[in-house]
This record gives C-alpha cells, sequence and structure tokens, in this order.
C-alpha cells in the first residue's frame, strides 16, 4: 500500500513540473565547465509588448565588457513579442544595465534594455524612458526605493505548487515565515533565486515565506531613481529563469486562488533625504497628503490593466485597503499607505504605499510616486 501511495505521489508530483526541469542536469554541467576561448555571451533581456513578460536573447561578443557603453545596440522581431506589425517588426533594444550571469557565470552578462520602435521612440510599453526623465527631474532629493515583490509558485498545470490536486490545504495561518515540509512549499526555488540575484549583483535585501501555502517574498532594495525599475525586472527575469530549471511557474498574478486567501502586492516603500533627516515625519505626512490626493491615478498605474487586476486585490480584506478609499495610518497593513512603528517614534525614515500590485511595472509605480510626491505643487 504504501508503495502505491509513493508511486501516486511521484506521478502527481512530474505531472506538476515541465519535462525539461527532469534532464540530467549532470550532463549540462558537462557542458558548463567548457573553457569559451576568450570570448563572452551577453543575453539581453527586455520587456515585451504585455507589460508583463519578460524576453531574452544571447550573442557572443569578442571580449568581457567592463561597462554598459562596450555592449552594442541589438534588434528583435517585434510582431513576435506583441510590439509590432510584421510588416515593419524590427525593434531596437537598447542597453542600460548590465549584470553577471549566474546562470553561464562569469565572465558572461546579463543586459537589461530598452525597447525603441522603428523611428527610434520608445515603445508603447517602454515606461522606463519617461521614468527615468522624471528620476533626473527629482535626483537631488536622493529618493530612494525599496519594493516587495510577492508571488506564487505554480505547477506548469497552473495548480499551485504542492497543494493537494483535489481540494485545499489548510486555512492561512503556519506558513508566514513558516518552516518545515508542511508550512514551507518551494523553498529550493526560493534560496536558488536569493543566490542568483547576490552573484548577478541585485540588489536583493531579504526573502520571506507569504501569508498563502506556496506565496513568497523577496525584496530588494535600497535602490536610488531609475536603479529600482532596473534592479526589480532583472531580478524577476532572475526568477522565472530560476524556475524552469525547477520545472515551476512563478505567477505575479495579484489574486491567484479566489476565496479567503491572500493576494500578492508589491508593496513599495518610499524615502527622500529630507524624510531621513531630523523631524523627516513632516515631509513623510507632505507626502502621503498629496498621494492621497492622487489616488485614482495611481490606482490606474499600479497594475497593467489600469486597475482591474489590482480590484481582485485590493478589498478591504486579507491585510488590504478598499481600492475605493485613501487611508494612511502607523502600523496598519490594512491601509492605503502604513507608516512603520519605529518611524512614528523616531519621527523620520520612509512610508510604504501597500496598493502596487504583484505584476505592477516599477517604472511606472516609481515615477508615480516621485511626480505626485515631489513635483506637483503643494
Amino acid at each position: 500500500k504504501n508503495v502505491l501511495v509513493k508511486r501516486l505521489w511521484l506521478q502527481e508530483t512530474m505531472a506538476s513540473v515541465s519535462s525539461s526541469s527532469l534532464l540530467n542536469k549532470a550532463v549540462r554541467q558537462q557542458y558548463m565547465g567548457l573553457g569559451q576561448g576568450g570570448k563572452c555571451q551577453v543575453t539581453y533581456i527586455w520587456v515585451d509588448g504585455t507589460g508583463e513578460g519578460l524576453r531574452n536573447k544571447t550573442r557572443t561578443l569578442d571580449s568581457e565588457p567592463t561597462c554598459i557603453e562596450e555592449i552594442p545596440e541589438w534588434n528583435f522581431d517585434g510582431s513576435s513579442t506583441y510590439q509590432a506589425e510584421g510588416s515593419n517588426s524590427d525593434m531596437y533594444l537598447i542597453p542600460v544595465r548590465m549584470f553577471r550571469d549566474p546562470f553561464t557565470l562569469d565572465p558572461n552578462k546579463l543586459v537589461l534594455c530598452e525597447v525603441l520602435k522603428y523611428n527610434r521612440l520608445p515603445a508603447e510599453t517602454n515606461h522606463r524612458h519617461s521614468c527615468n526623465q522624471v528620476m533626473q527631474q527629482v535626483k537631488d532629493h536622493c529618493l530612494w526605493f525599496g519594493m516587495e515583490q510577492e508571488y506564487t509558485l505554480l505547477g506548469v498545470d497552473g495548480h499551485p505548487f504542492s497543494w493537494p490536486s483535489k481540494g485545499f490545504p489548510a486555512p492561512q495561518g503556519p506558513y508566514y515565515c513558516g518552516v518545515g515540509a508542511n508550512h514551507a512549499y518551494g523553498r529550493d526555488v526560493v534560496e536558488c533565486h536569493y543566490k542568483a540575484c547576490l552573484y548577478a549583483g541585485i540588489q536583493i535585501c531579504g526573502t520571506n515565506a507569504e501569508v498563502m501555502p506556496s506565496q513568497w517574498e523577496f525584496q530588494v532594495g535600497p535602490c536610488e531613481g531609475i536603479e529600482m525599475g532596473d534592479h526589480l525586472w532583472v531580478a524577476r527575469f532572475l526568477l522565472h529563469r530560476v524556475c524552469e530549471d525547477f520545472g515551476v511557474v512563478a505567477t505575479l498574478d495579484p489574486k491567484p486562488i479566489t476565496g479567503n486567501w491572500n493576494g500578492a502586492g508589491c508593496h513599495t516603500n518610499v524615502s527622500t533625504q529630507q524624510m531621513r533627516e531630523e523631524e523627516g515625519l513632516k515631509y513623510i505626512e507632505l507626502a502621503i497628503e498629496k498621494l492621497g490626493k492622487k489616488h485614482k491615478q495611481h490606482i490606474e498605474v499600479y497594475d497593467p490593466r489600469g486597475g482591474k487586476d489590482n480590484m481582485r486585490r485590493l478589498t478591504g480584506l486579507h491585510e488590504t485597503s478598499s481600492i475605493n478609499d485613501f487611508s494612511a495610518g502607523v502600523a496598519n497593513r490594512g491601509a492605503s499607505i502604513r507608516i512603520p512603528r519605529q518611524v512614528g517614534k523616531d519621527k523620520r525614515g520612509y512610508f510604504e504605499d501597500r496598493r502596487p500590485a504583484a505584476n505592477c511595472d516599477p517604472y511606472t509605480v516609481t515615477m508615480a510616486i516621485a511626480q505626485t510626491c515631489l513635483l506637483d505643487p503643494t
């Protein structure tokens, strides 16, 4: 009987992971250890026409680049990435930030790129271009961000990883920051992603299991200005790439499971030089007042579908505020904006905007916050 149970469990597990993840990795490692003859592999990464998906392709350079300026522009077929018509499909890849490659190792590189259309104007989902313009305007404020990326692990069949094939796991309660095979689902993926980020040079600063089983979070920051979006997008690429090796899927859906289960957000922590200095709380409160006046406009850019995704998540339940109302409070995880308890005590530091959805574009989020808090009139 025990043998039959184990066999059924193994069949169910194999069915929930991709076939490629079951290939012999020792064979792969034999080739990964080969020399490259002084050449360098550079993987170009960009955001596709959905505004959520990431694409990548690799080329060979004659030597290891020492700076982003040494990496040439490239192009791709935009008609295959929802970014152009087939009759005029070439799109430009403009390298903007370089990282080490944790998969093929040194001297190889990962390069985040902006996408330009045939006329050299930014593609519709290239929000980095306009974000960078705003960040240049506010650079004297030394604007720091930290973003908390929640995500959920799924099998390739779309079912939450390690959940029973029929029914549900035990209710939420023991999973947040939990330990043990009955509480933490997918820690191997999480730890490998963390190491990959550190190797690459991502400003990752932590990770933890979240409230819903199979849901996790990693935090990136503090990053100044445009660096926030750059580092988070590449951290997302690394997450999807690590999951690929394990044969599972990471979804950023803000409400992957309906019912009495937590959704997934991308809480955004914000701090200016004035907020970090003595009596900085008054500048935090001023920023919150401005954000309250533009609540609707921020909701529209805090997920890729103009608030429709967040509508499923921001219900006022499961540690969220209502999408229709703006609120703020000290240590209140049910508010739109949370002032951490220590910040309230020290009267300086940062605030947390809890409204952005897990699948938000960090460029549009940070750009909106910078614009509202620092450029709009009082």
